[in-house]
C-alpha cells in the first residue's frame, strides 16, 4: 500500500489491504464496516489513493458531527436566499468531490429524511442544492463507513433498505485490534518513533514486560486508543525506554458489577470516559467511542447524573453494596 500508517502483517489485515487494491480499480462503491477506531478513514484514502481519482480531491463528511438541520446543506449546498442567512451560494461537499472520492463517515447516523436524496444522487449522480430546481450533475465516488449494522438497523426502519443495498456493493470490513494483535508490537514502535520525534524524546526501546502487557489488552478503542496510550506515554517518558503506564491497562478490565440496566449503562459510559480523559466530543470523544451524537451523550449523562466528581463516589458506592451482599 501507498500509505505508510496502514501497518500490519496478520492474515486478517493482509485480506483487507487485498480487498483494497481489488476495488480500488473497480470505481465501484465501497462500505467500510469496523469498530471505532479501527481506522476506517485510512481505508477510504487508501482506496482514493490507489485509484484513477487520486489526482482528484477525497472530500469527508462525518453525519454524526453536523446538525441534521445543516447536514443537507453541508453535503449538497445552498443557492441565496435559500434560508436565513444564505447570503451567497455555496458547493456541498458531494459537488467539491466531483471526479475525486466522497467519503461518508458514521453514515448510520445520517437523518432518515435524507437519505432518500443522498440514494438519488448515488444512482444518478445528480442533485438539486437547496433553493434551487436547477440539477447539478457530478461524478463522485462513493465509499461510506459506519460502526452499526445498517441491515438490522434498516429491519426496524431506522435506515433505508435500498440505500443500505446501494452502499453495499463492496463491503469491507476491518478487524478490530484484538483480532490483529500480532500487528499489536509494530504498531507500538511505529507510534514510539512518531511521537519521539514529535516530542524531542530520545526513546530506543519498549520494555518486554511493557509490550507483553499492550498486547494482551484487548483495546477497545483499538487503534486510536493505542495510540493516544503511546503518546501519553512517550510525554511521561524522561529515558531511553519507553516507561508506560501499563497498570491502568490492568484497572480498565475490572468491571464494576451492576444491578440494573441503568447501572450498566453507567458504567460503560463512565469506563469510556476514563478513556478519553472525559473529553466528550470531538474525533477521539467518548460520543465517537459510543457511537452517538455528542448532545445525546451529553443528556445521557445528565439523565444518569454521570460527572466527573460523581463517578467515582458511584463506583466506590456500587463496589461496597455489591460485597456487602456478597458477605
Amino acid at each position: 500500500m501507498s500509505r505508510p500508517e496502514l501497518i500490519g502483517a496478520t492474515p486478517k489485515f493482509g485480506a483487507v489491504l487485498e480487498q483494497v487494491q481489488t476495488v480500488a480499480a473497480a470505481d465501484c462503491t465501497v462500505l467500510i464496516h469496523g469498530e471505532t477506531g479501527t481506522g476506517k478513514e485510512l481505508i477510504a484514502r487508501a482506496i482514493h489513493e490507489a485509484s484513477a481519482r487520486r489526482h482528484h480531491c477525497f472530500v469527508a463528511i462525518n453525519c454524526s458531527a453536523i446538525p441534521a438541520a445543516l447536514l443537507e446543506s453541508e453535503m449538497f449546498g445552498y443557492e441565496r436566499g435559500a434560508f436565513t442567512g444564505a447570503v451567497t451560494p455555496r458547493i456541498g461537499r458531494f459537488q467539491a468531490a466531483d471526479r475525486g472520492t466522497l467519503f461518508l463517515d458514521e453514515i448510520g447516523d445520517l437523518p432518515i429524511e435524507l437519505q432518500p436524496k443522498l440514494l438519488r444522487a448515488i444512482q444518478e449522480q445528480e442533485f438539486e442544492r437547496l433553493g434551487s430546481s436547477h440539477t447539478t450533475r457530478v461524478d463522485a465516488r462513493i465509499v461510506a463507513a459506519t460502526n452499526q449494522h445498517l441491515e438490522d438497523m434498516a429491519a426496524v426502519g431506522r435506515f433505508r433498505m435500498d440505500l443500505y443495498y446501494r452502499l453495499n456493493v463492496f463491503p469491507i470490513r476491518v478487524p478490530p485490534l484484538r483480532e490483529r494483535r500480532d500487528d499489536i508490537p509494530v504498531l507500538v514502535q511505529h507510534f514510539v518513533h512518531a511521537y519521539a520525534s514529535r516530542h524531542g524524546k530520545s526513546i530506543t526501546s519498549v520494555p518486554d514486560g511493557v509490550m507483553m502487557a499492550l498486547v494482551r489488552h484487548d483495546w477497545p478503542g483499538n487503534i486510536r486508543e493505542l495510540q493516544n496510550f503511546i503518546e501519553r506515554s512517550v510525554i511521561m517518558t524522561s529515558g531511553a525506554e519507553l516507561g508506560a503506564p501499563v497498570a491502568e491497562l490492568a484497572d480498565r478490565r475490572l468491571s464494576i458489577p451492576a444491578s440494573t440496566l441503568a447501572d450498566a449503562e453507567r458504567a460503560h459510559i463512565i469506563s469510556t470516559l476514563h478513556e478519553t480523559n472525559w473529553v466528550v466530543g470531538g474525533r477521539d470523544g467518548a460520543a465517537v467511542r459510543l457511537g452517538v451524537l455528542r448532545t445525546t451523550l451529553i443528556a445521557k449523562m445528565r439523565k444518569l447524573g454521570i460527572s466527573r466528581d460523581t463517578a467515582t463516589r458511584w463506583s466506590r458506592d456500587l463496589g461496597s453494596r455489591d460485597h456487602s451482599l456478597a458477605s
